[in-house]
């Protein structure tokens, strides 16, 4: 049996107007406090917790964050807290595990402590871009540093 194409075309049509409404229902919606998010590996390991005082939904993938608390964990069976990342106010994307902001921002992890202003934050690369008023403190010897 074969379906016509304007049925096709109206399935797809409706299912655009859903998500569309769905996305302007999120941005509606009122703000969720003290949220928690939890996020796990393909293997059920602890990857990392996401926690704000106050977050609003913007799209299905945009979360913005008032009260940012990121807490990265290793990813393995041990669980042992990576680092941890503090900010008044972000944007997170979930899908691509991104997050940045335009004000303050402290990294702490065991061997340094990052602040700053203006940065960005990718899980998956492993990297925090700082663009304003950068200053890191090591916590860990750092011989020949100079030569």
């Amino acid at each position: 049996m074969t379906i016509p194409r304007t049925r096709i075309w109206a399935a797809a049509a409706l299912l655009g107007c859903v998500s569309l409404a769905l996305a302007e229902d999120a941005a509606i919606s009122p703000p969720a406090r003290n949220w928690t998010l939890p996020l796990f590996t393909r293997e059920g390991y602890h990857q990392m917790t996401l926690r704000g005082d106050e977050v609003r939904p913007q799209t299905a993938d945009r979360i913005d964050i008032v009260g940012l608390n990121v807490t990265v964990f290793s990813g393995g069976p041990d669980a042992r807290v990576d680092s941890v990342l503090l900010s008044p106010e972000a944007t997170f994307l979930i899908n691509e595990k991104v997050a940045s902001g335009d004000k303050s921002v402290r990294l702490v992890r065991d061997d340094l402590e990052v602040t700053g202003e203006g940065w960005r934050y990718s899980y998956n690369e492993k990297k925090v871009l700082i663009s304003r008023h950068a200053h890191v403190v090591f916590h860990s010897a750092l011989p020949d540093i100079l030569k």
